[in-house]
C-alpha cells in the first residue's frame, strides 16, 4: 500500500480492504525505521494519529467519508495545530504548542484526513536546502549524502521514502518546487490567494503561499480540492467560486502551446538537467503540444529582487520573537532590552539572523527608496513579462532547478550560491503565478531532476492537465528510492 495512490488507497478504505488504523500504523511504522536516517520529521505522536484514524475508520463506517477521509498526510512544521509542537525548525519555537489550528490544517481535518506529524523544515522555511534547521539537515532519500532542497525538505523526503502518502509545504521562493524537484515529487504552489495563509507562520507575506507535495498531479490535485477555498480571517485569501482542480485531468493536449523561455536555458543550467527537461518537452511535443519561444527579460533581476523584499517582510513578521509571550526565552538577562537581545540571539539561526539583518537595513531611514521600493519596481516589471508571454502560450516550461540535489554543506558556507538555487522559482513567487515541478529523469547519482510548468493566474486545472497527461506516458513519478 505504500506506492498506491491517493485514489487507490481512498478505494482500499472505502472497499474495506485496509482500515485507516492499519493505514496509518503502516506509515508510523516506516517513521520509525526510516526518520532516524533521513530526520525527515521534527514531532511523531502515534496516539494522536491513530485516535484520528479511529475516527476516520468510524466515519467511513457510517457512509460519511469524502475522497481523503482516512488518509494519512505529514504536515509542514509552519502549520500551527492544535495540541501539536509547532516549531518552525528553530530554537525559538521549540517549546511552542499551537493551541489552534491553521486553516490549511482544519481543511483536512475536515475532509477526514489523519496527521502522522510535523516534517522538519528550514528555520522559518528561510533555505534552499534543509540545513538551517535547529533540529538538523534533512537527508535527501534518493542519496543520504544529499540534500533534499527546502525548506521543504522534511516534507519531500517523507514522501519520496514512503514515510506519507503526500503532505503539504509552502513556497515563499520555491519551496515546495525545488525540494519536489531534488526529490522526484509533484509539488504545487498555487496562485497567491487560493490557499489561506492563516494560522501558516509568516516568513514574507506577499510570497509565501501553501501547497501540496504528492507523488502525481492526480495526488495534488485531490489535494488542492481540500486546501483551496475564501478564508475571511486571511486578507490575501481571494473569494472565488470553488473548482475542481481534478476535472480537467483527462482532457487531451492537443494544441497546447508551451513556451520555452530563451533565459531559462542559459548559462548555469547543468548538461544532466537541461538533457531531461529537453526529453521532457520533446515527449510534450508527441502528446500533441506545440512550443514557441518566449522571454522574460527581467528574470535575472528576480534574485536580488526578492533577497531585498524576503527578508524586508521576514524582519517585520519575526519582530513579534521577542521571548515576551511564547517561545524561546534567555534563561539570564539584566532589563528588559537585555532579554530582547539575548533571546532573539540565542533563538534564531545564522541564515534567519542574516536575513533580518538585510530587511531591518533595507527597511531604514535613507535605504527604503534606494533598495525596497525599487526591488518593487522590478517586481512590477517581472509579473509584467509574464502577461506578455502568456499571450503566446499556455503554459510556461522549463527546470526547476539548476542542478540535481547537491551534497550536504556544499553550498552552505557561501549564501549567494545557495540563493541561486532557486533562480528559476523565484520570479513566479513575485508575480504571484501558479507553479509546479514534476519528475522528469535523474542526473548523475540516480539524483531527481524536475520539469517546471508554470501558468497564468488560477491556471492551476491546466497545469495540472499537462502534468498528468506526462505522467501518464511516463514513469518518472512512480519511482522510488530503495530503502
Amino acid at each position: 500500500m505504500i506506492h498506491a495512490s491517493l485514489k487507490e488507497l481512498a478505494a482500499a478504505l472505502a472497499g474495506k480492504k485496509i482500515s485507516s488504523v492499519e493505514l496509518t500504523s503502516l506509515h508510523l511504522e516506516r517513521i520509525v525505521r526510516l526518520n532516524p536516517q533521513l530526520n525527515a520529521f521534527i514531532t511523531v505522536d502515534p496516539e494522536k494519529s491513530l485516535a484520528m484514524a479511529r475516527a476516520a475508520d468510524a466515519r467511513l463506517a457510517r457512509g460519511e467519508g469524502g475522497p481523503l477521509t482516512g488518509i494519512p498526510l505529514a504536515h509542514k512544521d509552519i502549520f500551527c495545530a492544535e495540541g501539536w509542537l509547532t516549531t518552525c525548525g528553530s530554537k525559538m519555537l521549540s517549546n511552542f504548542v499551537s493551541p489552534y489550528d491553521a486553516t490549511v490544517i482544519e481543511r483536512f481535518k475536515a475532509a477526514g484526513t489523519v496527521t502522522l506529524g510535523k516534517t522538519n523544515m528550514d528555520e522559518f522555511a528561510m533555505g534552499s536546502s534543509n540545513e538551517t534547521s535547529f533540529y538538523g539537515p534533512v537527508k535527501n532519500p534518493w542519496d543520504t549524502a544529499a540534500v533534499p532542497g527546502g525548506s521543504s525538505g522534511g516534507s519531500a523526503a517523507a514522501v519520496a521514502a514512503r514515510l506519507a502518502p503526500a503532505a503539504t509545504g509552502t513556497d515563499t521562493g520555491g519551496s515546495i518546487r525545488q525540494p519536489a524537484a531534488l526529490c522526484g515529487l509533484t509539488g504545487l504552489k498555487p496562485t497567491y490567494g487560493v490557499v489561506s495563509r492563516w494560522g501558516m507562520i509568516a516568513f514574507a507575506s506577499s510570497l509565501d503561499q501553501a501547497g501540496p507535495m504528492a507523488r502525481s498531479a492526480e495526488d495534488c490535485a485531490l489535494l488542492l480540492n481540500a486546501m483551496a477555498g475564501f478564508d475571511p480571517r486571511d486578507s490575501t485569501s481571494l473569494e472565488r467560486p470553488a473548482e475542481d482542480y481534478a476535472g480537467d485531468l483527462e482532457k487531451p493536449l492537443a494544441g497546447l502551446k508551451i513556451g520555452l523561455p530563451k533565459e531559462f536555458f542559459a548559462e548555469g543550467l547543468s548538461a544532466e538537467v537541461a538533457q531531461a527537461v529537453e526529453a521532457a518537452i520533446a515527449e510534450y511535443r508527441r502528446l500533441g503540444a506545440v512550443t514557441v519561444e518566449v522571454s522574460l527579460p527581467n528574470m535575472k533581476l528576480s534574485v536580488p529582487a526578492y533577497y531585498v523584499i524576503a527578508p524586508a517582510e521576514a524582519s517585520s513578521n519575526l519582530s513579534r520573537f521577542d521571548g515576551v509571550r511564547y517561545g524561546h526565552r534567555a534563561p539570564q538577562y539584566g532589563d528588559l532590552a537585555d532579554m530582547y537581545c539575548k533571546s532573539r540571539a540565542q533563538g534564531f539561526g545564522a541564515e534567519v539572523k542574516r536575513r533580518i539583518l538585510i530587511g531591518t537595513y533595507v527597511l531604514s531611514h535613507g535605504y527604503y527608496d534606494a533598495y525596497y521600493l525599487q526591488a518593487q519596481r522590478i517586481r512590477r516589471l517581472i509579473a509584467t513579462d509574464f502577461s506578455q508571454a502568456f499571450k503566446s502560450c499556455d503554459l510556461i516550461m522549463g527546470p526547476t532547478s539548476p542542478t540535481a540535489a547537491f551534497a550536504l554543506g556544499a553550498k552552505a558556507a557561501d549564501p549567494v550560491q545557495m540563493y541561486l538555487s532557486d533562480i528559476y522559482t523565484i520570479a513566479v513567487n513575485l508575480a504571484g503565478l501558479p507553479g509546479m515541478s514534476i519528475p522528469c529523469g535523474f542526473g548523475a547519482g540516480k539524483r531527481p531532476v524536475g520539469l517546471q510548468i508554470i501558468g497564468d493566474y488560477f491556471a492551476e486545472s491546466r497545469m495540472l492537465n499537462a502534468a498528468h497527461q506526462y505522467q501518464r506516458a511516463t514513469d518518472w513519478h512512480a519511482r522510488a528510492p530503495e530503502l
